[in-house]
């Protein structure tokens, strides 16, 4: 074979893969993505449609999606543990809000950089004799936090071993425990402890140490049993988000869904009482 041929051979090879690898760097063209349906202002079922989930999570994932053509999909698929079970067997693709958990790396790939980081602080009575500077300083007091609060794992077994911590239904019921002084403090999200103490009228009664106890990050997390997940999403999603801290996006999303969930945690107060 001359080389002409061979050459002209080659170029027709190489016009004829061209298809295919568009096909491969496209071939998502729709995410289904679920999460914890309690965990606002981050994500959280929609009153006004059960089916599916809003919060900050799923607006930042959706608008780096639309940027690369993909439509995204946030179903409610139940609690903590069914939303895991959906996804790991790739019924589902994606986790928006997943923790880091060393026993799901054989299911999940997680997409670095986190998308977000939930700055856990320390909630105290204006006026308490508490002073939190380092998290020794907790010990000796009893404090509370909610059981649906998703802390490292580092952190948790620190708490169990060091810290009186009482794990409450909810953050409404930790604070109320706060306020009537059944607890020294509250270990709290920055963003949802500041919407709680506003809607239940406490802003003036507590405080909040602005420096984090804990820092869990909030995950993509795409399952090895999803037909979506290949190295061109996974290292396309974290280019973006490596980039969202410079963008202001995610403080000006953040602040979006506050106001939208205490609106919503606002409607039943206002029903009048039978």
């Amino acid at each position: 074979m001359d080389l002409r041929r061979l050459s002209g051979l080659w170029m027709l090879l190489s016009l004829s893969a061209l298809p295919l690898l568009s096909v491969a760097a496209g071939k998502c063209e729709r995410l289904v993505v679920t999460g914890s349906p309690d965990a606002p202002p981050y994500l959280w079922q929609d009153p006004q449609d059960p089916t599916h989930l809003i919060g900050t999570s799923a607006d930042l994932l959706q608008q780096m999606a639309g940027e690369l053509g993909i439509k995204v999909e946030l179903l409610y698929a139940g609690n903590r543990s069914q939303v895991l079970e959906e996804v790991r067997s790739g019924r589902i693709d994606m986790l928006a809000d997943a923790p880091l958990m060393e026993n799901q790396l054989d299911t999940l790939d997680y997409i670095q950089p986190p998308l977000l980081k939930n700055d856990y602080l320390v909630w105290t009575r204006k006026g308490s004799l508490l002073v939190y500077n380092q998290v020794q300083d907790l010990r000796g007091h009893v404090g509370a936090v909610s059981a649906k609060a998703r802390l490292t794992q580092p952190f948790e077994a620190y708490a169990q071993e060091q810290l009186t911590l009482m794990s409450l239904p909810n953050l409404a019921q930790a604070f109320q425990k706060l306020l009537l002084g059944d607890a020294d403090y509250v270990l709290a999200g920055r963003y949802t402890g500041m919407a709680m103490v506003q809607t239940l009228g406490m802003a003036n009664d507590v405080q909040a140490y602005p420096q984090p106890i804990d820092q869990p990050g909030l995950f993509l997390a795409i399952s090895r049993n999803s037909a979506c997940n290949d190295p061109w999403l996974r290292g396309q999603l974290s280019k973006k988000m490596t980039e969202l801290p410079a963008s202001g996006l995610t403080e000006a999303v953040l602040q979006r869904n506050l106001e939208r969930w205490k609106a919503h945690m606002q409607q039943p107060v206002s029903t009048p009482k039978q």
